[in-house]
């Protein structure tokens, strides 16, 4: 079961089945009910909400929808008598109008009735009580009718409601929350959206047509999320989702699975899903009749031969051969024959027009090997060029929006679809988003991963979705940094430190603020006044939200301090221990005494407690060894995989790759960390925002190398994330 809801829309009626779908999911987590809201006025005219039940039928009516949750739900939504609570939730439709006047009565009738109840049917809550409390907080006439005390009777049972079920509440916050987020977002966009496309009052359909070749980058998520923007915000219309599988030596299905779920993660969500391949049989068809008309061919030059005579305007020697003999060497390339691996077939448009894309294009070449959908039915292939404009057009795409690189294809598109006759599509380019030292090309991306440059797809140091996303970037801020770019048309070269700055007004309110020590020659700080017993404080998991609740510091004598810290320090300074107080120096012990340039290896302080936070100038981190279990951990960071701003044309990728991209630094970490989980982001104090990317995992009977005090087991890794205060990614 699905539930979508028009969030602009009169929340009156949107209200009660959020309020069910939400009372639902908690009480029975097998339900499973999908939750789409839609920032619309409207799913279809005069049409708030949309449920798809499982059997595949939908239903759209107001009280229709609350009817079906009553129905499949009915242990969970019902009470003694069912008849009385479809009369109240007949009753509770009649109050959704934003008129006073016209709920006035009714309202009048809701007050007589609950003289003396609790609830409106029965002694306990039911889909009586849900429904029409969401109608009446939906509707800020009758709510604020209600709260002025005019109605005695009922202010008094939705107060009730209210206080026993706080669920309520919250779930029409977060909508308002939600909406109000969205509003925010797009006042940040700062591009204009106002870009005039043509007959949008005829509907708008769009398209995302991967080709799952590849994990999507941040290119792919500019076009998936404009389209998605044009289909469904600035225009009610539709998203369609495509996956140009049209060449089975690059394709698999690993890639197109993970395409699905990256723009579902970006909050993406396609009408509809297809497949070029579905098209196969049609568009060998339109192929024969282009052959047929005259408008192709079929050519076994070779390939050095044809890139060259296309530069230089010539036309083949095989662009005169007769119908008859195209269309049987057509068949020979589909029977995999001799004769048919060694041609293709190429549209007849031109032989010298200046726009080389016009100059008689292939649009169906040889393949043997086998399809991941198709297996070995085909054994030849249209090219996107053939196959983008003619699916585009059956499936009813209205806007086809495209980077500006496939601008002087435009021609192209066109021409194909009026050879055939078929409907057109009003095209729209935008810039794709190209960034400093940063390939975006997934053929040169693919060897990367090849070659073992990098771990995989999802390697921190890549642009795709999955690997920005394991560096730490949130969806909240890839959505807003992508939409503020826009469709604009202007080709620019962007730089990361933009794109992070955005992430971290993200991150910093919500992440946990912990403290660790770099292991390598960490400095022991004995306090000579501290604690004659070492003890533990709860202390807020970051200062500002006390949402994210508490965690344990401890405190003792013996604390960690870090080198770099310890050797900024002078005799007899005040300092600040952070989350403590004050203290001085007292002695300062190096590796050799003779030596001040060799490492501290002990300090000795004593605790002022009574000092001026504010007139100190260092104010370190520390951490007590006792009190606590200090946890191993990996502090991971990361640079470019190129050392070039940007690569020209005739630029070799090898010769421009950093020699270092990753730097790991041990360290420990105060024992909180052993509950972090991963995707977890934190604050490690004075160090950076960081990414779990490896929780700690605990070794019973300890390991090799045992440290008093540490942790025994495997050391949580955690990914540093830029801000846009760094030089690398």
């Amino acid at each position: 079961m699905s539930l979508k809801i028009a969030t602009r829309a009169n929340q009156a009626r949107t209200l009660p089945p959020l309020l069910l779908a939400t009372y639902v999911t908690d009480k029975l987590p097998s339900a499973a009910i999908a939750l789409k809201l839609e920032e619309s006025d409207a799913i279809q005219p005069n049409c708030v909400a949309e449920l798809d039940l499982n059997s595949g039928s939908t239903t759209v009516d107001d009280l229709e929808i609350v009817r079906e949750f009553a129905k499949s739900y009915p242990k969970l939504l019902r009470g003694a008598h069912p008849d009385l609570e479809d009369e109240h939730l007949v009753r509770a439709s009649r109050l959704v109008s934003p008129d006073l006047k016209a709920v006035e009565t009714h309202l009048a009738e809701l007050n007589a009735h609950l003289t003396l109840r609790s609830h409106i049917v029965g002694y306990a809550l039911t889909i009586a009580d849900i429904v029409v409390w969401g109608v009446l907080r939906g509707n800020r006439s009758a709510y604020g009718y209600i709260k002025k005390g005019h109605l005695v009777n009922v202010n008094r049972w939705f107060t009730y409601i209210d206080e026993t079920n706080p669920w309520l509440s919250k779930t029409y916050d977060m909508l308002n929350v939600q909406q109000k987020e969205r509003k925010a977002a797009k006042s940040k966009e700062g591009a204009s959206y106002d870009i005039a496309l043509p007959d949008t009052d005829q509907g708008v359909v769009t398209r995302f047509p991967p080709e799952p070749s590849g994990y999507l980058h941040i290119g792919h998520a500019k076009a998936a999320l404009l389209n998605d923007y044009f289909a469904h915000e600035k225009y009610k219309g539709t998203l369609l989702l495509r996956f140009d599988d049209t060449n089975p030596s690059k394709e698999k299905e690993e890639f197109q699975d993970a395409i699905i779920e990256d723009m579902a993660l970006m909050g993406i969500h396609p009408d509809r899903t297809s497949y070029t391949s579905e098209y196969f049989d049609q568009l060998y068809e339109f192929c024969i009749r282009m052959i047929r008309e005259g408008n192709a061919y079929a050519d076994d030059t070779d390939q050095a031969t044809m890139r060259q005579q296309r530069m230089d305007g010539l036309a083949s020697r095989r662009r005169d051969r007769s119908v008859a003999e195209n269309l049987a060497i057509l068949n020979e390339m589909k029977q995999g024959t001799e004769l048919g691996l060694q041609n293709c077939i190429r549209a007849k448009m031109s032989v010298d027009n200046p726009n080389k894309a016009m100059r008689d294009p292939v649009i169906y070449r040889y393949n043997p090997l086998p399809h991941h959908r198709t297996g070995t039915k085909w054994k030849i292939y249209p090219t996107y060029d053939f196959c983008c404009p003619i699916v585009d057009s059956l499936e009813g795409v209205t806007h086809a929006l495209r980077t500006i690189e496939y601008r002087d294809r435009n021609p192209q598109y066109n021409w194909m679809l009026d050879a055939l006759q078929l409907r057109r599509v009003h095209i729209w380019d935008f810039a794709r988003m190209n960034f400093i030292r940063t390939l975006l090309s997934k053929r040169k991306l693919a060897q990367f991963v090849t070659d073992g440059v990098v771990w995989g797809w999802d390697d921190p140091r890549f642009p795709t979705i999955r690997g920005i996303r394991r560096r730490g970037m949130t969806i909240g801020a890839l959505r807003e940094f992508i939409l503020k770019q826009g469709p604009s048309r202007n080709i620019v070269n962007l730089d990361w430190t933009i794109f992070w700055a955005t992430n971290k007004k993200y991150i910093d309110p919500v992440a946990p603020r912990h403290t660790a020590v770099t292991t390598e020659n960490a400095v022991s700080a004995t306090i000579t006044n501290g604690p004659e017993e070492p003890y533990t404080e709860q202390k807020p998991r970051h200062g500002k939200n006390p949402d994210l609740g508490s965690k344990t510091v401890a405190y003792s004598r013996n604390i960690l301090i870090d080198q770099e810290d310890a050797r900024s320090f002078t005799l007899d300074e005040e300092i600040t221990l952070m989350n403590w107080g004050n203290a001085f120096i007292r002695s300062i012990t190096h590796a050799v005494p003779s030596d001040i340039n060799s490492p501290i290896t002990s300090l000795t302080l004593t605790l002022h407690l009574a000092g001026d936070v504010k007139k100190t100038s260092k104010k370190i981190t520390w951490l007590s060894t006792l009190a606590q279990e200090l946890i191993p951990v990996q502090l991971v960071s990361f640079d470019f995989l190129l050392t070039k701003d940007k690569l020209e044309e005739d630029d070799k990728v090898e010769d421009f790759l950093n020699e270092r991209t990753e730097w790991r630094v041990d360290a420990v970490a105060d024992g909180n960390v052993k509950d972090l989980e991963v995707d977890g982001v934190i604050q490690v104090e004075r160090k950076g925002y960081f990414r779990v990317d490896r929780r700690y995992e605990p070794v019973e009977g300890g390991g090799e190398e045992e440290v008093e005090g540490v942790g025994r087991g495997k050391p949580a890794v955690l990914f540093a994330i830029p801000t846009g205060k760094e030089k690398g990614m």
